[in-house]
């Protein structure tokens, strides 16, 4: 279903840029059918961490966000709320927490070592605390000369965008390891084995020895 809206959001948009005469109509169809694709991708990232079984707060969280998020931007883009700012707000609240939800889903997917365990909890740390600190910049907008906030937004985006690059790395190592440890495991169940026919083989060799 998501991957078919992404595809109709897809065709109308290149109708539009082919046929339309970017008038005000086609501008919102435009910012509609991108708001469209925005919303699936960010529900197809918390779908597929859903699939996994793993999780279900976040995932679940992420697509209910993301489907909420369209809606009000809906809203806002054909000018139904678009003049109160307490809607902005919240609309755009509403959309940075699916983007956490979603990003974080996508981190989740990983199949990490324990070596490894840690950089998904600093994610979730980092994630978390720089969506409350801009959470806090879009209600309170807070005024000041002090930029201790930007610095601190600066270190969390960073430690983010580190993260997120060594996620897939770590995932290919722990899959290195994992798939180790399977053979192992394989081999020592084998060996159990064999050594229990070799019992069974010794005791039907002992018996007819025995008559």
């Amino acid at each position: 279903m998501l991957i078919g809206s992404v595809a109709i959001s897809a065709v109308v948009a290149i109708g539009v840029v082919l046929f339309g005469n970017f008038g005000n109509f086609e501008v919102r169809v435009m910012m509609t059918t991108l708001t469209v694709t925005v919303t699936s991708i960010l529900g197809l990232a918390c779908g597929a961490y859903l699939e996994s079984r793993r999780g279900r707060t976040v995932p679940i969280a992420g697509i209910a966000l993301s489907i909420a998020a369209a809606l009000m931007t809906f809203l806002i883009i054909w000018n139904v709320y678009d003049r109160s700012e307490t809607f902005i707000k919240a609309t755009g609240s509403v959309t940075l927490l699916a983007l956490c939800c979603s990003h974080l889903s996508l981190l989740s997917l990983a199949r990490l070592d324990k070596r490894f365990a840690w950089s998904q909890m600093l994610a979730f740390v980092a994630v978390w605390l720089l969506a409350t600190i801009l959470l806090y910049l879009i209600w309170f907008e807070p005024a000041g000369e002090s930029d201790l906030i930007f610095r601190m937004i600066g270190i969390l985006s960073i430690v983010i965008a580190a993260v997120t690059v060594m996620t897939p790395v770590f995932h290919k190592l722990s899959a290195k390891e994992n798939g180790v440890a399977a053979i192992d495991a394989e081999i020592e169940g084998m060996k159990s084995r064999i050594e229990e026919l070799e019992r069974e083989k010794a005791g039907m060799v002992q018996e007819p020895a025995a008559e």
